[in-house]
């Protein structure tokens, strides 16, 4: 789908049973989700997007959680999608709290994967610093910018995970995917967490990695401040990326939970 679009882009698996909408985290795609999707897709219709300025959706200079509300409520309106299963990861997870709160009339359940709806301190400097170093006019070969990105980043996941952004412009040179400029521009703003007054009502699951801290003891109050109806489930020997490193539980935990 073209850049130019204010529709997401998408992948749709599975033709029967209830609908689950997969959102991605920050600097992933829905090709992160491919895997977990084509398993869900057995019993469910799963639809995987891409959010602005990531994977193949557009790019814009304005990047917040209410504009991605905005996109994903545009996406469901589009698709005529409704009594949704809606599913976040990381920063798709704030978006999908977002979007619960705003727009409670559109979902079944909600599912938050390894977030909460707390304000994090900055923590991907490191990961900008390797995106800006890397020059493409110098013809750069997908090795290059690996050794390039090593310069700043210690651990070889983060690496892997961040190339899966490579792809060939329309003279076949790499280039990122992601508009990371408008990311990063946005993204102290992103850490942000405020819905005043807001709650949402219905069935919630919060799925957190018991390596991570992204989800504390200290935050299941304000958890259940905004959606009173929580259950907050450990995945054990998973980080962050749960569905990367423990799929075959967390698909577990989906099938019995999303019925």
């Amino acid at each position: 789908m073209s850049h130019d679009s204010q529709y997401l882009n998408f992948k749709k698996y599975g033709e029967n049973g209830r609908v689950i909408v997969i959102l991605h985290g920050l600097f992933g795609m829905l090709d992160n989700w491919n895997t977990l999707a084509k398993q869900l897709a057995k019993d469910f219709q799963v639809y995987i997007v891409d959010q602005r300025n990531h994977g193949k959706s557009f790019h814009a200079d304005e990047m917040s959680y209410d504009l991605m509300t905005v996109d994903l409520l545009n996406f469901l309106e589009a698709h005529d999608l409704r009594d949704i299963n809606l599913m976040g990861h990381s920063m798709g997870g704030k978006v999908a709290m977002n979007f619960a709160l705003t727009h409670p009339e559109y979902l079944a359940r909600l599912i938050v994967v390894d977030i909460a709806p707390v304000i994090y301190a900055p923590a991907h400097q490191f990961i900008f610093s390797a995106l800006e170093s890397v020059d493409f006019s110098q013809n750069l070969t997908r090795a290059d910018i690996a050794q390039k990105m090593e310069e700043k980043i210690s651990q070889p996941a983060i690496i892997q995970f961040l190339m899966k952004n490579l792809g060939r412009d329309q003279y076949q040179k790499l280039r990122w995917k992601m508009n990371w400029k408008s990311i990063q521009k946005n993204y102290d703003a992103m850490n942000q967490w405020e819905m005043k007054g807001l709650h949402y009502d219905g069935e919630v699951f919060f799925v957190k990695g018991e390596r991570s801290k992204y989800i504390q003891e200290k935050d299941t109050p304000i958890i259940l401040k905004y959606f009173p109806k929580a259950k907050i489930r450990t995945i054990e020997k998973a980080g962050h990326w749960v569905h990367a490193e423990q799929p075959v539980a967390l698909l577990d935990m989906l099938r019995r939970f999303v019925c």
